[in-house]
């Protein structure tokens, strides 16, 4: 009988499938309390040179382009900084042969009102995880926003640099610069964008189906990604080329793979 039990347990492999299951689950928790007490483990070269203090800023990154693929970067330079918000939920359905599928897709923004701002979307099951997904996705498109003055050039920048669209699906936006004081002149989800980009006065123009909040508000941020494509008169200087931070901390790098 005994052994008729034991190959009734080894049947089809279920026993060990299932004595394999716990015991991956019980490593896979040992391994993120490791990583916990670590701290973060960077993986890629830009993530390595960040956190040895090779590259001490953000705008280092954007001069060169270099592609962010982790979020603890992020995090490294604006973490006390930045402010995230839920800008919209909306459940989306798939029809399958089982029935209607329900998931819910997520638009998150991020930004430290100061020139960074980013915009993630995340689709799944839960909400929680859609909002996690869609914060983590935004910290990854971060990109700058230039700002410039209205007339007088004194104190700091306040509005846009000149006049920006963005467009989305049938949405397009425009940005138009707008003296001091004059405040955001948007909708409530514009003007929650405009501020975490660090913008205090803009008149905006919108046309098309704008109550389609994802597409408008991509729109919106497209717009101001963009401020840094044109290039007006003040950033005509010549600037020194500097070697990439891949070719200056190229010695680090290499011994540090080792």
């Amino acid at each position: 009988m005994s052994g008729e039990g034991g190959g009734g347990g080894e049947r089809g492999g279920f026993g060990r499938g299932r004595g394999r299951g716990r015991g991956d689950r019980r490593r896979g928790d040992r391994r993120g309390g490791r990583r916990e007490e670590e701290g973060w483990v960077p993986v890629t070269k830009l993530g390595r040179l960040v956190k040895e203090g090779r590259i001490t800023s953000m705008e280092e990154i954007f001069l060169f382009s270099l592609p962010v693929k982790e979020a603890e970067i992020i995090d490294f330079f604006l973490k006390d900084k930045l402010q995230d918000e839920v800008m919209k939920i909306m459940p989306v359905q798939k029809q399958s042969s089982a029935g209607q599928r329900t998931r819910f897709k997520a638009f998150v923004a991020v930004g430290d009102t100061n020139g960074h701002i980013g915009l993630g979307v995340k689709c799944s099951s839960e909400v929680a995880n859609a909002i996690r997904g869609a914060i983590l996705a935004a910290k990854l498109n971060v990109c700058p926003v230039r700002r410039g003055y209205w007339g007088r050039v004194s104190a700091l920048p306040h509005t846009v640099p000149c006049k920006v669209k963005g467009k989305c699906g049938s949405v397009r936006v425009r940005l138009i610069p707008a003296p001091r004081g004059t405040g955001l002149v948007a909708s409530p989800a514009g003007k929650k964008l405009l501020h975490m980009a660090g913008v205090d006065d803009c008149y905006t123009s919108a046309c098309g189906h704008t109550r389609t909040m994802g597409n408008f508000i991509k729109a919106l941020f497209y717009a101001l990604r963009s401020t840094y494509g044109y290039l007006s008169p003040e950033l005509w200087r010549d600037d020194e080329l500097t070697p990439n931070p891949y070719q200056e901390h190229t010695d680090f790098l290499a011994k540090k793979a080792l």
